[in-house]
């Protein structure tokens, strides 16, 4: 029995039980991790899981079930339970539910892997590992860390409308970490963290070996750096903070489901009100922000998302204005909308939903050192090292790990613990000046859902300068 195989039965089941549309995913998934620690390796994992979710729709109600087992007996099982879930949970009152048309697909995916990163000696890794972390504590880091992550996914689609699609997605990442313990204060600093669907050469174009000494060293020179003054002043994000507040402050907040309040309990909902899509100013008129999960290499990348829609890109901010968001099949159907393309779930035991796909900020005219030499007086912040925001994504408060300050065109002192705060659609309508030079950031930890799923999500993002923002906030 194929994989295709398996999931064809489950949406025949779930049929042959009642639903008026049902999908299955069978998913098969290969993981590994290692972190060191001061020398020595902390930490190695390998797993390996695979199993079939069917999602079955009965009247307005969604039933979702899935099994470790592909057997046609299981599968089956699956899907008749999914249907029955649905069939309960259609007796609740509730707004109809349909699905926007989507034609029916077959086809294959990959993402780019030049070298597979399990088939990379665990030795070379471990090496690696280690060598990093020697060389961070023979620079002055009192805790030296390392690590790296490795994903190898294969998904089997089937749907009662005709789609049969399978995808290989492979994902990899790592980054480190120093540091540095004073009196009364500790400092780190890191680089790396970054991940996307590439093999082993996203780690090792990295050059993780040629940041460590730099990293354990500007952490123990942040111990003693002045703190970062408070008030209001002109700010300037490097690209690595650039992505989490596109994150945080866009990101979650255009997600349909959050908007139409389906998702409220685990990270709120949002402020946006769809009445005001296409109208409504978001941020300056630099703000281009493009959901793309066509990007080659990006984390948030992928032929096909887990309803079957082929991957397109399209722009959720043009020029300033809101004019779109990150939607499923039902959510757009609820709210008259005719795209989605952004469900996914982080495993073949959890029901689909919407999630970041790439969620990026299009680049602007300037280079990063164009925007300092325009910068009479400001702070120059990077790497986030906090962040909170309200659970209607839209005040925010975010510190970094670094700052320095800019005077007349040029980098000051270092200071240490830099915090900004600011209301979103405020703080985007005062960018300024943008960077031409877009780094693709992955993040792949973004929590959401009860039960909580881990997302993998992708955001391109280029330094920006913001003027009148709150900085030095400590409380």
């Amino acid at each position: 029995m194929t994989h295709f195989d398996a999931a064809a039965a489950a949406v025949q089941a779930a049929l042959d039980a009642g639903a008026r549309y049902a999908d299955a995913r069978v998913m098969h998934r290969r993981s590994e991790s290692m972190s060191a620690r001061n020398g020595e390796i902390e930490d190695l994992s390998q797993d390996e899981d695979a199993g079939v979710g069917v999602r079955a729709l009965v009247g307005s109600g969604w039933g979702f079930y899935a099994v470790p087992d592909m057997s046609d007996a299981a599968a089956r099982a699956a899907g008749t339970r999914a249907a029955r879930i649905a069939n309960a949970s259609a007796s609740v009152p509730g707004p109809a539910t349909g699905l926007i048309p989507l034609p029916a697909a077959s086809g294959s995916w990959s993402s780019p892997c030049e070298v597979d990163p399990l088939s990379v000696p665990l030795s070379e890794k471990a090496d690696l590992m280690v060598g990093l972390t020697t060389t961070m504590r023979e620079h002055g880091a009192d805790l030296a860390e390392s690590f790296y992550r490795v994903w190898d996914t294969a998904k089997w689609f089937v749907s009662s409308e005709g789609h049969r699609i399978d995808q290989r997605i492979r994902e990899c990442g790592g980054g480190i970490s120093a540091t540095s313990i004073g009196e009364g204060e500790s400092q780190r600093r890191s680089y790396g963290d970054q991940f996307g669907t590439r093999g082993w050469e996203l780690v090792t174009g990295l050059d993780l070996p040629g940041n460590a000494a730099r990293v354990a060293v500007e952490s123990r020179e942040l111990l003693t750096a002045a703190p970062c003054p408070a008030g209001e002043t002109t700010l300037i994000l490097g690209s690595g903070q650039m992505a989490l507040q596109i994150h945080e402050s866009v990101g979650h907040a255009i997600e349909l489901d959050r908007i139409l309040g389906w998702e409220a309990a685990y990270a709120g909902t949002s402020w946006l009100d769809l009445a005001q899509l296409g109208s409504m100013r978001y941020g300056s008129p630099l703000m281009n922000i493009a959901i793309d999960p066509t990007i080659p290499g990006a984390l948030g990348s992928f032929g096909f998302d887990d309803e079957g829609t082929p991957a397109a890109a399209r722009y959720a901010v043009h020029e300033g204005v809101w004019v779109g968001v990150l939607a499923g099949r039902d959510s757009a159907s609820v709210a008259g909308l005719d795209y989605g393309g952004s469900v996914r779930s982080d495993g073949w035991a959890r029901l689909p939903m919407v999630r970041m796909t790439n969620v990026g900020l299009e680049p602007g005219p300037h280079t990063l050192e164009e925007i300092i030499a325009a910068t009479d007086d400001g702070i120059f912040m990077d790497t986030n090292r906090s962040w909170s925001i309200d659970d209607r994504r839209l005040n925010f408060q975010f510190g970094c790990e670094i700052g320095w300050e800019i005077k007349n065109g040029k980098i000051g002192r270092m200071l240490r613990n830099p915090t900004y705060t600011g209301i979103g659609p405020t703080f985007w309508q005062s960018m300024d000046m943008l960077s031409s030079e877009i780094t693709d950031w992955g993040i792949p930890n973004c929590g959401k859902g009860q039960p909580g799923q881990t997302g993998h999500t992708g955001h391109p993002a280029a330094p920006a300068r913001f003027t009148g923002v709150r900085v030095g906030v400590t409380g």
